[in-house]
């Protein structure tokens, strides 16, 4: 391997985002994919694994790639496992990363965090900087491990700064491939909507949050930042811009995680993200903007266009699968 192709490890491979990014370095760099849920077969790539990071296999892949650096998006979303199996993989997880990557000397890091992690509160300023305080775990217990990853990379920036580490926290993730818990709501035929609430939200297409770790890989700068664009929407605004038919609930606390589920047909809804469908969460991006000359390309309107136009598809399939 030459000293220009820098081989880097990226996790979460299997998901839309690190594809996107993984698309944008393949040429360059030589990849290492991992993923805890499934084997990527990516174009180009090589060497891609299913793997556990507490798993002691997991260290093999250093001893066997000379890995320069990581790009960490495997994180387990509230909808794929309980609190202790997302702190295990999370926090616990990350840590064993992060002692790896100190072990095999990486020269760098980047990795994805959450706007989670700011808490959604009626007292929130109209825009949250990086310096603003972390609330999330203070606001509920189940959002402990997005903070908690948050403060372990902070401990590593300062005690490893040898690891440059840039930790990025993007607003919701929307677009082809994603499958979070707005993305879902976004992509239902009805959607839950709260008696008397519809907080601003802030979206960010895929391919544009794809292109923002690429430039944060590119331009080692070592630290915290917010990705969101400068534009924001109304939650019922957004919903109907995507085609969906909005189902009011009332704001009983213990019924709406319930509620909303049975709305969208899932086996159970996180109730800790309900409070996000109430209050408004709203970050200021232009640090990472400016820093990184990062401007997103698709505006609000093309977002919600693919999932208007994924309906569409839906219901025309579903008319001949009727017939």
């Amino acid at each position: 391997m030459s000293e220009q192709r820098k081989c880097v490890l990226v996790t979460g491979a299997a998901g839309a985002l690190a594809r996107g990014v993984i698309r944008r370095l393949v040429a360059d760099h030589e990849i290492i994919a991992v993923d805890f849920r499934k084997r990527a077969d990516l174009d180009g790539v090589a060497h891609s694994y299913r793997v556990d990071f507490n798993k002691r296999g997991f260290e093999d892949l250093f001893r066997r790639h000379h890995i320069n650096g990581v790009i960490h998006l495997g994180r387990v979303g509230p909808h794929e496992s309980n609190l202790t199996g997302r702190y295990n993989s999370n926090v616990l997880g990350t840590q064993r990363l992060l002692n790896l990557c100190v072990k095999y000397k990486v020269s760098q890091v980047v990795v994805l965090s959450t706007y989670f992690v700011y808490g959604a509160h009626a007292q929130n300023p109209t825009l949250l900087n990086e310096e603003a305080p972390l609330k999330a775990s203070g606001l509920t217990h189940d959002l402990i491990d997005t903070v908690e990853l948050e403060n372990l990379c902070n401990v590593y920036l300062w005690k490893h700064p040898e690891l440059h580490i840039t930790v990025l926290r993007p607003c919701n993730i929307a677009g082809p491939g994603v499958r979070n818990s707005i993305s879902r709501l976004l992509s239902s035929q009805l959607a839950p909507t709260l008696l008397g609430f519809s907080p601003m939200m802030q979206f960010i297409h895929v391919e544009d949050m794809a292109e923002a770790l690429r430039l944060a890989w590119d331009h080692v700068s070592p630290g915290i930042f917010n990705v969101a664009p400068g534009d924001w929407v109304a939650y019922q605004d957004a919903l109907v811009a995507c085609g969906c038919t909005r189902v009011p609930l009332v704001s009983i606390p213990g019924m709406i995680p319930q509620q909303i589920a049975k709305v969208l047909n899932l086996k159970s809804f996180p109730s800790h993200l309900v409070n996000y469908f109430k209050y408004p969460v709203i970050m200021d991006g232009s640090a990472f903007a400016k820093k990184f000359g990062f401007k997103p390309r698709f505006q609000l309107e093309q977002i919600f266009r693919y999932y208007r136009e994924k309906k569409r598809r839906q219901d025309f399939l579903s008319m001949f699968s009727d017939a």
